[in-house]
């Protein structure tokens, strides 16, 4: 929860925000009347965030399948009753998620400058790793579910000063949405004139780290919102710490500075240091939102887009429910003064019911009981139906077949066209996670000093330990021309997104096109123009770098047919009783050129056991979901 973990100790001896400890602790130097202004700030941001902290939490309830507490909101405690509750919603979230983990990203870094591609491809290789020890595995999975159920995910890139034994090293963690506050109005919380981080702390924790705080600024009155938690969790003993970020223009740059404060105590400020907190001047936040609104830069998720049709059919199950009892347990008028024996007509188990005096219709009559037509039925049909076309979770997208499918090409064909949405969502995604790369970038460039060593996949997927540092990507000096000084160039890369696990039916594809290749002679150099002519027509993954293979076939055969011909020269000039025998050598190789061996189709069990368009329409099923798809 990110209301009660305690905080990063953010790049403090790197930055120099806080002194060594064999050094007397320096109080900032804020001002009080500062403090209090930007505690006004923050209140005005919260209340202009109001309405997204409802919703959010809101979701969150949706998410818990305790709907019934926010449908009792909505009419105003009438259906203090209800009781049936379905999946509906739920299986929508779960089937995105599991698209959106299907798809799990990593980055290809391109330079912009021919002298930059070393680096690039070192970047490329590293910054895998990098994330890899962040766990940003598992900070996707997470943010992913909060993206989904209330509409925007949080990312926080930070450097982190302890990690690595003090060497320091890059940190990436989920935020909570309701703990960050932007200025009201905005699309992109890097316009915001501020930017407020709130999290709960241990009073006495917070007291050792910082002797100077005394007692009366533990209690500044601030307090974020919070979601319905299960457990109980006091907060007595705890107290909202501020995490401000803000811009100041200095000498005609922007830069980014940072103040954490507790109520009118501040705790540490790059102000008073005289350096910025990054060198790249943008905050260490990505938001990440799945359904964008105007004038916010967080989204809305599925839960606002189908809670309606979810309460509907929650309430028509309920109706359907307690109409079934009703005629599942009769239920009887008796006259106050009637003689039956209440106790054995309740009593299912005893055949004989005693009566006193005579029997009578006015005595006991069983309530009337109208059973619902087929009407509702279909209606709650009809209502599951729309909740399933709005969210993108129809029958094909989850891998089952509708009426009048049966063909594996037509169920394909409504698989790719059920997962648009799914890769809308990813490619959005996507945008945040290149966010997220271009800041650890950012971060390697300012703080990567000191070599460090990473394990990365070299050649025929065997291991290798390389060493980086920030020497090549740093401010490089051009030097002068014509007297005049150049001024520092920046490497600057390009980051390209892409699936980084396949599933199996896209590795069989790719086999298989390598074998068509092969049995249609694309790589004898004989073939060459054709299979060039060929390629070019054809657009899929890795068509380069086959086109570069042929073309480097070509010219060593090119080259080859040239020393054959000089060494025929040089053998009939000095050595003519040679000459035959070598024509003869030379005429069984073009007979038999590399890579033209003929080669059969391969069976039907080899490539999976089942027609070539079946297979074809199970991997293009496969990765209708994928952004690459």
């Amino acid at each position: 929860m990110d209301e009660f973990k305690v905080s990063e100790q953010k790049m403090l001896q790197t930055a120099g925000l806080r002194p060594q400890q064999d050094e007397e602790p320096q109080r900032p130097k804020i001002e009080k009347e500062r403090l209090i202004k930007w505690m006004d700030t923050l209140q005005r941001y919260k209340t202009g965030k109001a309405s997204l902290e409802n919703r959010v939490i809101a979701s969150e309830n949706w998410w818990k399948m305790r709907n019934d507490i926010e449908e009792a909101k909505e009419t105003e405690g009438n259906r203090a009753d209800f009781k049936a509750k379905s999946g509906w919603l739920h299986n929508v979230i779960v089937s995105k998620h599991a698209d959106l983990m299907e798809a799990y990203p990593e980055p290809n870094i391109l330079p912009r400058e021919p002298n930059d591609s070393d680096h690039a491809r070192m970047l490329t290789a590293i910054v895998p790793c990098i994330l890899e020890q962040c766990k940003f595995e598992r900070c996707w999975s997470d943010n992913g579910w909060q993206k989904l159920k209330s509409g925007t995910a949080v990312y926080k890139v930070t450097w982190d000063a302890d990690k690595l034994n003090g060497l320091g090293d890059v940190s990436i963690e989920r935020v909570n949405l309701l703990n960050l506050f932007w200025e009201p109005g905005i699309t992109d919380i890097q316009t915001s004139r501020h930017l407020f981080y709130t999290y709960l702390e241990d009073k006495e924790e917070l007291r050792s780290r910082y002797p100077e705080l005394k007692d009366e600024a533990l209690s500044n009155g601030f307090e974020a919102s919070k979601f319905l938690y299960d457990d109980h969790v006091p907060t007595e003993d705890m107290v909202t710490v501020v995490d401000h970020y803000y811009h100041l223009y200095r000498n005609g740059k922007r830069e980014l500075h940072f103040c954490k404060f507790v109520g009118e105590t501040a705790l540490d400020s790059t102000e008073e240091k005289g350096e910025p907190l990054y060198d790249h001047g943008r905050y260490p936040f990505v938001l990440d939102p799945l359904y964008p609104v105007e004038g916010s830069p967080a989204g809305y998720g599925f839960v606002d887009l189908a809670r309606n049709a979810q309460t509907q059919i929650d309430l028509m199950r309920t109706a359907i429910l307690k109409n079934a009892m009703v005629g599942a347990t009769p239920r009887y008028f008796i006259r106050e003064d009637g003689q039956v024996n209440e106790e054995e007509f309740l009593d299912l188990g005893k055949p004989l019911v005693h009566v006193r005096g005579s029997l009578e219709d006015t005595s006991l009559r069983a309530i009337s009981y109208t059973q619902l037509s087929g009407n509702y039925i279909n209606y709650l049909s009809d209502v599951i139906n729309e909740l399933r076309q709005v969210t993108g979770n129809t029958e094909t997208a989850t891998g089952s077949t509708t009426a009048g499918a049966t063909a594996a090409s037509a169920i394909a064909a409504l698989q790719e066209a059920s997962g648009k949405g799914s890769r809308d969502s990813t490619r959005g995604s996507y945008r945040a996670y290149s966010d997220i790369v271009e800041l650890v970038i950012e971060l390697v460039r300012q703080f990567y000093d000191q070599p460090r060593r990473f394990r990365i996949t070299g050649e025929m997927g065997a291991d290798d330990f390389v060493s980086f540092s920030n020497n090549g990507i740093k401010p490089q000096d051009q030097g002068s021309f014509g007297g005049q000084e150049l001024g520092p160039r920046l490497p600057v890369f390009d980051i390209k997104i892409e699936p980084q696990k396949r599933n199996a039916y896209t590795r069989m594809s790719q086999n298989e096109l390598a074998l068509q290749f092969y049995n249609a002679g694309f790589f004898q150099p004989e073939n060459a123009e054709t299979a060039m002519t060929t390629l070019g027509m054809m657009e899929f993954e890795g068509k380069d770098a086959i086109m570069q293979k042929i073309a480097q076939n070509q010219t060593m055969q090119q080259q080859l047919q040239q020393f054959q011909q000089f060494a025929l020269m040089l053998a009939k000039q000095y050595r003519p009783d040679l000459v035959e025998g070598l024509m003869q050598s030379m005429g069984m190789q073009q007979q038999a050129p590399q890579g033209s061996a003929p080669m059969q189709a391969p069976p039907e069990e080899i490539t999976g056991g089942e027609p070539k368009h079946m297979r074809q329409a199970r991997e293009q099923a496969a990765a209708a979901s994928q952004p690459q798809g």
